[in-house]
């Protein structure tokens, strides 16, 4: 009797880049194997290695992720986000006409790029927001807003040359706004992960100025070329090196074992990965981007109608004709000046007493008398 040999299985940096491209965090894929996520980790950083009916489960699940990815990837480069979304796109234009009639061939609707794009880029991308701001309701609603912009200018990122870029671009923005510190809901801090390591990371990249943070989330996090990092983060060359160097030094500082680049991208991935984020449908972010954009449109008419009925009124109660302004008043001489005041002199007391001595019938008042 022989035993059947232990299927072959790849590195374990290939092992974790399948299950990154597929989505999938460490806890999805030990549910799927009947293992706990600490094990899985430790396939992933090569300490240990599945054997047995666990190795079977194991091989069977990395494959399930490399058959869709399969002509994508060559060793360990990866295809850009542009190539991989312009391949996910003919899938689903494949996949339209396959379903349609024989002899009816209709192009890709725009929804249907849109939710291509969305399916790639959104799950990762809530996971790099997160670690840019430490918060994960904020990391859902800025990518959640970059997509909805996405759609609003859809033909404008249709035609762009790395739209994938361009809503990672504008989810970062979003992201690491200013703004954000004088909402009520993002005034206190978030709880932090559970792994030790985790949160000393977590700590040091939140401690860095958020240019210094971007650049090495983009460079070690992305895996994006210094020229592309420089591009992204509307700096030059020689100050995105800089940059990088500078946030390299200070997470060495502190976790003296990620001093080498492919350690520190290894540890920001679990960290990503250990984070239960998901994304929304591409439906409803679509629905909501539209019904956000119809909100802002009808508020900027009522307040040009308010403007412009304001001016009509203005312009119809204002006087047609020129009204002097009212002259400055004179000093009149010869007026005795108020008396303070006190007892009457004998004088003001006769003439108190003529005064009321003259007085009419009726009202009060002096009347004329004829000499």
């Amino acid at each position: 009797m022989t035993q059947s040999p232990a299927p072959p299985l790849p590195p374990p940096e290939e092992c974790r880049r399948l299950r990154e491209k597929a989505s999938l965090t460490q806890d999805q894929v030990a549910a799927r194997v009947g293992v706990t996520r600490k094990t899985v980790r430790a396939w992933e950083a090569g300490r240990t290695a599945p054997r047995g009916r666990k190795r079977e489960e194991y091989a069977k699940v990395l494959a399930a992720f490399a058959e869709p990815w399969s002509g994508m990837t060559t060793g360990q480069d990866t295809a850009s986000d542009t190539e991989v979304t312009l391949r996910l796109e003919k899938q689903a234009s494949a996949a339209a006409e396959a379903s349609q009639p024989p002899g009816t061939t209709d192009p890709l609707t725009p929804a249907q790029a849109f939710d291509a794009l969305y399916a790639f880029c959104a799950p990762a991308l809530v996971r790099q927001t997160y670690l840019l701001t430490g918060r994960r309701e904020l990391a859902r609603e800025s990518v959640e807003r970059a997509f909805q912009l996405a759609w609003q200018r859809w033909p404008e990122v249709a035609r762009d040359r790395d739209p994938a870029g361009w809503v990672r671009a504008t989810a970062y923005e979003y992201a690491l706004s200013p703004w954000h510190r004088f909402r009520l809901r993002y005034r206190h801090p978030e709880p932090p992960p559970a792994d030790a390591t985790d949160r000393a990371l977590l700590d040091v990249l939140l401690k860095l100025p958020p240019p210094y943070r971007r650049t090495l989330l983009l460079y070690d996090g992305v895996g994006l070329g210094l020229p592309e990092t420089a591009a992204e983060t509307e700096a030059s060359t020689r100050a995105a090196a800089k940059r990088l160097l500078h946030a390299r030094e200070a997470v060495a500082a502190r976790l003296p074992q990620l001093t080498e680049p492919s350690g520190l991208h290894r540890q920001l991935t679990e960290l990503a990965s250990t984070e239960r984020l998901q994304a929304a449908k591409p439906t409803t972010v679509r629905v909501n981007g539209e019904r956000r954009a119809r909100f802002w449109t009808r508020a900027a008419i009522a307040f040009t109608v308010a403007i412009v009925g304001a001016t009509s009124l203005t312009l119809r109660t204002a006087p047609t004709r020129y009204e002097p302004p009212v002259p400055a008043g004179e000093t009149v001489r010869g007026v005795p000046p108020k008396a303070a005041p006190g007892p009457l002199s004998h004088t003001e007391l006769t003439l108190r007493a003529k005064l009321r001595s003259e007085a009419q019938h009726g009202p009060e008042r002096l009347v004329p008398l004829s000499r």
